[in-house]
């Protein structure tokens, strides 16, 4: 692909398409919820009312933010109006009170992959530039007070983070929150965050990258992590903790170039599409941070950036293709990779 292919206006309409066919679609629906007995048998829609399609919880949560963050960067006045429409049906206050409860109730449900998400949809909403879908912020207070308590407690209760590349990640949890609770003034819960990833993560070094990756992994945990305390630590710090912590990459290491996906419709094997997407948004981070910092030393962002481009496109035909296990999540993971490459640029 050329640079003008990985712009976000090119493929605005085509992610606002899928998004709009994931956020109406509500069959299949993978539901993770524990069923407390043989009464227990509520519809999808009934538990979760706001998020009760595009295959599962959280894919619906990321999703919804997908749509609404197309709504704010622009799209034809007839897709902004169907998307809008949905978005105001889907969360209303009522059902976010609803999921809200739920969340409560099931205090280790989605942790913390599904939290991270819907507090990212929580901070745009509440500071999108479109007046239609900033007027839905106020139904988001009990869902970002829930998550406020779940997250703190969550943090204060764990010795350890989780590593994994999949849904139970502890650094791309804690990095959404970060931002969300950034975002909407939650200046104690980020203190919380911001204290946990120091706790967990600030005396890692020599990252083994060569151990990444398995074969259903959709993130990388080296780069969760760096993007992570990239948001924390104060610009200098960051750049010392970086050249320690990336010692052992090389150019051509496997973790900077694409993955090798053999079967398109196994929904395990499309996550590999997903750790192309999420590390090239994360090396673009990275690197445009070590370059604002340190211009004068520039050998591992030299590293990172060709990279990002070649990951970015490896995963963005699987976005918007015919594949379910695909197009029901991986556009919100290419939306972000396209944002971190637009804003180092610019």
């Amino acid at each position: 692909m050329s640079p003008s292919d990985l712009d976000r206006s090119a493929w605005a309409e085509r992610f606002a398409a899928v998004a709009l066919d994931n956020v109406t679609r509500e069959y299949p629906y993978a539901a993770h919820h524990t069923t407390s007995g043989p009464d227990d048998r509520a519809l999808p829609v009934e538990l979760h009312p706001a998020f009760a399609t595009s295959y599962d919880w959280h894919s619906s949560v990321h999703m919804h933010w997908l749509a609404a963050r197309l709504v704010a960067f622009g799209l034809t006045a007839s897709q902004e109006a169907r998307v809008t429409s949905v978005l105001q049906a889907h969360l209303s206050a009522d059902h976010l009170a609803t999921e809200a409860a739920y969340l409560r109730g099931t205090p280790h449900y989605e942790r913390p992959y599904g939290w991270a998400w819907l507090m990212r949809l929580a901070a745009e909403v509440s500071t999108s530039e479109a007046p239609a879908i900033r007027a839905l912020a106020p139904g988001f207070a009990p869902v970002v007070d829930v998550l406020d308590e779940l997250v703190t407690a969550w943090v204060a209760g764990a010795a350890h983070p989780v590593r994994h590349g999949v849904h139970s990640n502890s650094a791309f949890g804690l990095l959404l929150v970060l931002e969300g609770a950034r975002a909407l003034g939650r200046d104690e819960l980020a203190t919380t965050v911001s204290r946990a990833a120091v706790d967990w993560f600030g005396g890692d070094a020599g990252w083994p990258f060569a151990w990444e990756r398995s074969g259903h992994d959709f993130l990388s945990a080296g780069f969760a992590e760096a993007d992570l305390m990239r948001a924390v630590l104060p610009a200098a710090e960051f750049v010392v903790w970086a050249r320690a912590f990336f010692a052992e990459i090389r150019a051509g290491d496997s973790v900077l170039t694409p993955t090798v996906v053999r079967d398109e419709h196994d929904p395990q094997q499309v996550h590999l599409f997903g750790l192309d997407l999420s590390r090239a948004g994360a090396a673009r981070r990275i690197a445009d941070a070590l370059r604002a910092t340190d211009p004068s030393d520039t050998a591992l962002a030299d590293l990172l950036d060709p990279a990002a481009d070649v990951l970015l496109a490896s995963g963005l035909q699987a976005s918007v293709g015919e594949e379910y296990f695909s197009t029901h999540w991986l556009a919100s993971f290419a939306w972000d990779a396209m944002e971190a490459r637009e804003h180092a640029a610019g």
